[in-house]
């Protein structure tokens, strides 16, 4: 071997040996990242839960799905069969077809409670992240990637899902980040896997599935973008009008266009008889408009010149031509279904413009729009849910300890019908169902006297409902600061 040859194998391995310090260090440093992000989370959901600002609705309701798989039973929710007039045996599946979440059961093995779902949550939220970095790192640089992941991490669909109890769209951004990272790596099959998944989560997301087989026809793999598209709309189909059924559950629940039309082809030719009116439709509403704005504005709109943001789209106009007001909102979970597409596609978007502006090697330019994407996602953080981490009321609640021996007042093992935001602390040792002005019998019930609480109208039906079960035998066993427990005699 000559000296040059082995000089030169020795550069390699010397080069070899940096890059994999360099790869380490990078595993470290967003591995931190998500880390911090996963407490930030975590601690946001874990107050709120014991400080009495959790709900029965959604936290129960996932809590009982996942304890059931957790004992190898049928995924049964009491607590919305019986609001719903279905019976205790109603099965998750019959509500949203969401078997992902037995993927949650061996955790249950070790902590019994929901708060194993909001930590749970808070790790699949943050595990988007790495991918999120890679995808952007390959094509935009190393800097801009760190700082389009600490925009995500930051950013306000996210935090408004982790404030919000615990839903299905817990899984939904790794699923999407791996899809697009893995499949902009040239790994198919990860990417196909992955997918596949998103099916598991909602009867929904064979949408998101038809919205990637758009994107995969517009950049050119056509095969793969109708197979997608048949895959998606297949999927929706056999869930929402054969699978939901079998469980139990009414296709009808799931229709929120009945301003359309009574049916979807009832609903198309609506749209299809006035397309000015059905164009104007998803901006109808100045909560629609807030909407679609704040879910463009963390890329600067540059998400818009991407084919990446065709994968969102159904989902997005599934919400925006409802008739349900919920779902146009920011306050609630929905758009974190789809804000790692939005921003992997607005990292694609800028990528994009650089090219048409043939200025693909300009890192000043990558570098500043990254910057504004994080500066964006920091500006908005005190109008949405992470705001409340940094404020000393946030970690207080004078009633809490009202609350709290109300609670104790249950014992374990009984059937309680309790108030929406006391729900989640009897749910590890009682069946709980929902406190409604419609008694279901139960031997106990805890209620709140002193402010509203959902399904009521006001205050003071809660407090003509505790008047009412009291004429009905119930005995009044304590009572504190709004809180009242009572037993049926």
């Amino acid at each position: 071997m000559t000296g040059d040859t082995l000089a030169a194998r020795q550069g390699a391995s010397a080069a070899a040996f940096l890059w994999k310090i360099r790869l380490s260090g990078h595993r470290v440093r967003v591995g931190a990242i998500a880390l911090v992000a996963a407490v930030a989370y975590a601690m946001l959901g874990l107050v709120k839960l014991a400080t009495f600002r959790a709900t029965s609705f959604d936290l129960v309701i996932v809590d009982q799905a996942v304890r059931n798989y957790a004992a190898l039973r049928p995924p049964h929710i009491p607590v919305l069969g019986m609001f719903h007039g279905r019976g205790m045996d109603y099965v998750q599946l019959a509500d949203h077809f969401s078997p992902v979440y037995a993927m949650l059961a061996p955790f249950y093995w070790i902590h019994d409670g929901p708060e194993t779902l909001i930590v749970a949550q808070a790790l699949l939220f943050a595990a988007a992240i790495p991918f999120i970095w890679l995808f952007t790192r390959r094509v935009l640089g190393v800097a801009p990637a760190y700082l389009v992941s600490v925009a995500y991490a930051l950013s306000w669909p996210v935090a408004q899902a982790v404030a919000f109890d615990a839903h299905e769209v817990m899984f939904v951004p790794v699923l999407t980040a791996i899809m697009i990272e893995r499949y902009h790596a040239g790994h198919r099959l990860p990417a196909l896997i992955a997918m596949l998944d998103l099916l598991l989560v909602k009867e929904d997301m064979g949408l998101m599935v038809i919205g990637a087989g758009l994107c995969l026809i517009v950049l050119g793999d056509r095969l793969r973008g109708l197979l997608c598209m048949a895959l998606g709309t297949g999927a929706v189909l056999l869930v929402r009008g054969l699978a939901i059924t079998a469980f139990g559950g009414d296709s009808k629940d799931f229709w929120a266009y009945n301003h359309l039309g009574p049916d979807v082809p009832s609903a198309i030719l609506a749209l299809l008889r006035d397309p000015i009116a059905a164009v104007l439709l998803p901006f109808s509403e100045e909560a629609k408009v807030d909407t679609l704005f704040l879910l463009v504005w963390p890329t600067l709109l540059l998400c818009l010149l991407s084919p990446l943001s065709l994968v969102a789209l159904p989902h997005v106009l599934e919400r925006m031509l409802s008739d349900r007001s919920q779902w146009w909102q920011a306050d609630f979970q929905y758009s974190a279904f789809t804000v790692v597409i939005l921003f992997c596609a607005g990292v694609d978007g800028l990528a994009r413009l650089l090219r048409w502006m043939k200025r693909s090697d300009d890192t000043s330019l990558k570098l500043a729009w990254a910057t504004a994407a994080c500066v964006v996602a920091i500006t908005l953080v005190p109008r949405f849910a992470l705001d409340q981490l940094y404020h000393p009321p946030f970690y207080q609640e004078p009633k809490a300890a009202a609350a709290a021996e109300a609670v104790s007042k249950v014992p374990s093992g009984v059937t309680v019908e309790a108030v929406n935001s006391v729900g989640p602390a009897l749910t590890s040792r009682t069946t709980v169902l929902l406190w409604t002005a419609q008694s279901h019998g139960a031997p106990w019930v805890v209620a709140d006297t002193s402010r509203w609480e959902f399904p009521f109208g006001s205050a003071d039906e809660q407090r003509a409902a505790v008047d009412a079960l009291q004429g009905q035998g119930y005995a009044k066993v304590f009572e504190r600061d709004g809180y009242v427990v009572l037993r049926r005699g």
